[in-house]
């Protein structure tokens, strides 16, 4: 699963790395962005990409209580197109998640133990999500998002049998565009990430705790 992630990037090189011109807004680096959170993402509309602001953890439209999103941080890429809460946003609302880096934890007996996961290049990349709108009767509008996870690569197999779907940049384009409904040509992005472009190192428990939001959380051990 992804539970947990990190954004530090400044707003140039996001602008930069995902070719959006505005929606940034104050954006502050943020060290433990867990869900319930309010996260940025890219999107596509009117042919241009969109930065935009979800809650995480998908709410779809049909759902009667908000706390719906709670279970749904994350959906699986081998399930993610017949599920009933996925489908339609997997058909239609596409979104990448912008993201510097990611913590997954190894279980070691009654431990758990926290790692940090990001590119050896160190640049942004976009996890594949999707998104929805929600309408309560007489409440606000709430727009949410979930994080598609696939199998492990080898770097993080011996840490976590899942990661999260890291969009390649040449693919991103395909992902985003909400005219391509070809299921089978868009199941074939959700695979994991080559493992010798990544890095991982472990890091303080102080990352459990999402109060704790400092440079400190990705310093290695």
């Amino acid at each position: 699963m992804c539970g947990r992630y990190v954004l530090i990037s400044p707003f140039a090189i996001i602008a930069e790395e995902f070719r959006v011109r505005d929606g940034g807004g104050d954006l502050k680096p943020r060290f433990n962005i867990a869900p319930g959170q309010d996260i940025l993402a890219v999107v596509r509309r009117e042919n241009t990409n969109r930065l935009s602001r979800f809650r995480w953890g998908l709410i779809p439209p049909w759902a009667d209580d908000p706390a719906i999103g709670n279970r749904l941080i994350n959906a699986r890429a081998e399930t993610v197109a017949q599920k009933p809460s996925f489908r339609s946003a997997f058909d239609k609302r596409r979104c990448l998640i912008v993201s510097d880096g990611f913590y997954e934890w190894r279980g070691e007996g009654r431990k758990k133990s926290p790692f940090y996961i990001s590119m050896r290049s160190q640049k942004p990349f976009g996890l594949a999500g999707l998104y929805e709108t929600w309408r309560s009767p007489g409440g606000p509008e709430v727009m949410s998002c979930t994080i598609i996870t696939t199998e492990a690569n080898d770097l993080l197999r011996p840490i976590h049998n899942r990661m999260p779907v890291i969009m390649p940049k040449e693919e991103e384009d395909r992902w985003l565009d909400p005219a391509i409904h070809d299921r089978t040509r868009l199941l074939s992005l959700l695979r994991p990430y080559p493992a010798a472009e990544m890095t991982a190192w472990g890091v303080s428990p102080r990352v459990n705790n999402p109060a704790n939001d400092s440079p400190e959380n990705i310093k290695s051990l």
